[in-house]
């Protein structure tokens, strides 16, 4: 039978109703949702995106709690209602929560549940990380903010500079520790969100959908994802070196041997002016979705915003000296980074006149998701023109550390992104539920939020000029302070009304109430395929797109949908699946079997946070011993619940078209979520080569003399053994496409050899040659450097051995390899870091 007579038969079959009924029962079936305790055990983004997202939210209803107390402390002059050690808990938790565990994970857990319907996807790639991702950001953030009912909470700022906190004498106790190792987790929750979110851009789009046809929401979660990869692990490098220095005192910021506070400055802002983009773009991404459906209009200057949206995370990163203009600085970087500041101005503008002109252009519905986007253009533009003015180094000088970037922080972060948030909430809500918000109480809410807001902290402008500053507990009547204070509570506490609002629209019982319409908003983009209520599968068939807006643009698609005439109409094999397109172009690559609900996410995610939090409190034996289990259930995961070989080479997928069913290298989602982990942990190997570096621009001698450091010889020999580990692996994926399956095997253990081998020759040279890493910073940055590298080749040892006995039990073939391809992957990278530290430790002190 050709392939067009099978196409025409399997286009007859869907017209029969009886047929169509059978699909859907399986398909409803295999994604349904587990019962009872085992609900717990769900992966798919339908149940994690929404835990996450009402775990954001409250998450943000205890920071609000924390500044509520701290605006009813500061409403009048030299109050006592709190003690200031709780004022300092609080103040560091409400920041810390703000944008740890609310700004950037709502990011991540709206686009969970919204990108694989934005893309007509049946779910992720990796359900199972985001699972895992999720119970990660649960148990740290727990851990960080119940600190507070202990009196143990950080005291330090959420921004924790040294010494103030790095030193026994100022911070007494486990405060600093706990923010440190519960956030260093809570980060990798965000890169494992990320890691699912840029491959699932990539690689899940539905066929046709090129890259220029992407809705506007999947760009700008590409490119937050994408810094987010980036901006995060030079966070991840500095508190490495923050706890080891409080943990064991090597001196990293201690001045009196070698260490500058500075450096923390540079890795926290690093990652800390970038957050402030990946906090507003996400926000910028819901209106790009929002103003087209309430204009009636496809948005105007598509290539605009995405090249706008690419350019303000590309100039983010060249912000971060835009925070320490008072740390004396030389006149040229002074001027580099005010330009910059300056500059990125340019693409924030250009996205907020491609929504005015969509808007203009269009015959606008108002409604209550359009009462938030118009708040936030008014508070936005308020924002950014006080940013433009702390741009301005003169300026800055005079209104750092004031109430008046207390301000610009707010007017930016709450108005950039709370608002537009909030308009999602009401926008997206009958996609999550079934059931629109009132629209009586959110025209209320709007109000109570849109003035109290203003209230609160347009007053902090004045205030902060007249000499308010930031991160005190009381003031004295003399400063005449008393009037913008108290104003600023009362307005405080207006905005809360405004969110408790939302909050009683949201949790009210809607038994009696009819589902919405489907696609309430009349939008264009794939998400409003979704029925009401909504099924598990996400898309009833997957689609062929041929425009932006296809519920607008193209003719009978629902229809189409819902009747199977697409790809994976079915669940013949009773099997979660969703299609791998071509990066580029679309064009459809893989049926994609997903793995579905398992208790293994959440008990690797226990096991590892024990890990962090036993390291807090120093018991190490414990924290050996929960490491290794940690270890032992993510080989388990791993083991029961990827890279399975099928039934069956390839299966049909609808529409006479043929996918298979397993593939491997660059073509499979493991290949491309290997190469962005290891992007990211390339990221954090550069935060610390940077430490090393810049110690050296600071001090004349850095390095010392030679014979003071781990020498030549060990991290040579380091280095050959490292290069032969990665030539067996790369050696053992060619012997087994080969079909030379006893060689591939050999050449795995030797490589799991080698490096371990290497790993110990590396930590054996500063050992051998005495250096002390309490002593001073330079024995302490030749210590870290050499453990992060033998840390690695440990790691791709355990690689290569899992890849082995995969190989023996007869788990992946010549034919099936993406483990061993996978890991020359990691290989590759790791041969690139070995290369990176014995230049710097052995071969750079001789040229210096």
């Amino acid at each position: 039978m050709s392939e067009t007579t099978r196409q025409g038969a399997s286009d007859r079959d869907q017209e029969d109703e009886a047929v169509r009924r059978a699909q859907e029962e399986r398909l409803r079936k295999v994604w349904a949702a587990p019962k009872g305790w085992r609900y717990w055990s769900a992966v798919n983004n339908t149940e994690v995106g929404v835990w996450y997202t009402a775990l954001s939210f409250a998450f943000m209803l205890f920071a609000g709690v924390l500044a509520l107390i701290m605006r009813a402390q500061l409403a009048v002059p030299e109050n006592n209602l709190v003690t200031p050690d709780f004022y300092n808990q609080a103040f560091t938790l409400h920041g810390t929560a703000m944008m740890f565990l609310f700004a950037v994970p709502i990011f991540e857990a709206v686009a969970i549940i919204l990108l694989p319907q934005l893309l007509g996807a049946r779910d992720l790639p990796f359900p199972r990380l985001s699972a895992f991702g999720f119970w990660c950001f649960l148990i740290g953030g727990v851990f960080v903010c119940g600190s507070i009912f202990f009196g143990a909470a950080p005291t330090g700022g959420w921004f924790m500079y040294p010494p103030l906190t790095t030193e026994e004498r100022f911070t007494p106790g486990y405060g600093a520790d706990i923010w440190l190792l519960g956030l260093s987790f809570i980060e990798v929750a965000s890169i494992a969100a990320a890691i699912e979110l840029i491959v699932g851009t990539l690689k899940c789009r539905p066929p046709g959908m090129r890259l220029n046809l992407m809705p506007l929401y999947a760009w700008y979660v590409l490119v937050v994802a994408g810094m987010i990869l980036f901006a995060f692990p030079p966070l991840i490098a500095g508190d490495i070196l923050f706890e080891l220095e409080r943990l064991f005192d090597w001196p990293f910021f201690d001045p009196t041997r070698g260490g500058d506070p500075v450096l923390w400055q540079h890795l926290f802002w690093i990652f800390g002016h970038p957050e402030v983009y990946i906090v507003f773009l996400p926000a910028i991404a819901l209106l790009a979705m929002i103003i087209p459906t309430f204009a009636q209009r496809p948005i105007l200057g598509y290539s605009w915003i995405v090249l706008a949206a690419v350019g303000t995370g590309f100039i983010s990163f060249g912000l971060w000296v835009h925070h320490m203009y008072t740390t004396g600085l030389p006149a040229i970087s002074l001027g580099f980074f005010s330009a910059a500041s300056e500059a990125v101005a340019i693409p924030t503008g250009v996205q907020i006149f491609v929504f005015l002109a969509t808007l203009m252009t269009g015959r606008v519905i108002y409604s209550v998701p359009m009462l938030f986007v118009s708040g936030f253009l008014a508070i936005f533009v308020i924002g950014g023109l006080t940013g433009v003015m702390v741009a301005i180094a003169p300026f800055d000088w005079q209104a750092h550390d004031t109430y008046f970037v207390v301000a610009h922080l707010h007017y930016v972060l709450i108005g950039g992104m709370l608002f537009p948030v909030v308009a999602g909430v009401f926008y997206y809500w009958p996609m999550i539920s079934g059931r629109k918000l009132s629209d009586r109480l959110g025209r209320l809410a709007f109000w109570l939020m849109f003035v109290g807001f203003n209230v609160a902290f347009f007053p902090m402008h004045f205030s902060g000029l007249a000499g308010m500053p930031r991160r005190v507990w009381t003031y004295p009547e003399a400063l005449g302070l008393e009037l913008p204070n108290l104003v600023s509570t009362i307005g405080a506490f207006v905005f809360a009304a405004g969110i408790l609002t939302i909050v009683y629209d949201v949790l009210r019982p809607r038994g009696s109430e009819p589902y919405a319409k489907r696609n309430p908003w009349n939008a264009g983009t794939l998400e409003w395929l979704a029925e009401m209520p909504g099924e598990n599968w996400g898309v009833r068939s997957v689609p062929v797109i041929t425009s932006r807006y296809p519920i607008w643009q193209q003719p009978n698609f629902i229809d189409d949908v819902d009747k199977g005439r697409f790809y994976l109409p079915d669940a013949e094999e009773m099997k979660r699946e969703t299609i791998v397109s071509s990066v580029l172009d679309g064009e459809p690559e893989q049926c994609l079997r997903v793995p579905g609900p398992s208790f293994m996410p959440m008990i690797s995610a226990f096991l590892t946070g024990a890990v962090f939090i036993l390291a807090t409190f120093h018991y190490w034996y414990a924290t050996i011993a929960f490491m290794a289990l940690a270890t032992v259930s993510i080989m388990i995961w791993l083991w029961r619940g990827t890279a399975i070989i099928p039934e069956k080479p390839e299966k049909d997928v609808g529409r006479g078209l043929k996918l298979p069913l397993y593939t491997s290298g660059p073509i499979s989602v493991g290949w491309w979520a290997m190469f962005i982990t290891m992007t990211g942990d390339v990221t954090a190997f550069i935060g610390l080569i940077f430490g090393y570096y810049y110690f050296f621009t600071i001090h004349e001698d850095f390095p010392p003399p030679s014979g003071a450091g781990p020498g030549v010889v060990w991290p040579m020999v380091s280095l050959g053994l490292f290069l032969a580990a990665w030539g067996a692996a790369w050696l053992a994926l060619e012997r087994n496409r080969a079909r030379r399956i006893g060689a591939a095997r050999v050449l795995m253990g030797a490589g799991a050899g080698a490096a371990l081998s290497a790993a110990a020759v590396l930590l054996w040279g500063p050992f051998a040659t005495g250096l002390d890493p309490a002593s001073h910073v330079y024995p302490a940055t030749v210590w870290v450097l050499a453990i992060w590298t033998a840390a690695h080749g440990a790691v791709g040892a355990l690689m290569l051995l899992y890849c082995l006995a995969r190989s023996l039990a007869g788990r992946f073939t010549s034919d099936h390899d993406i483990d061993i391809a996978n890991v020359t992957l990691y290989w590759h990278f790791m041969a690139g870091t070995a290369l990176v530290t014995v230049a710097t430790l052995a071969l750079f002190p001789l040229a210096a």
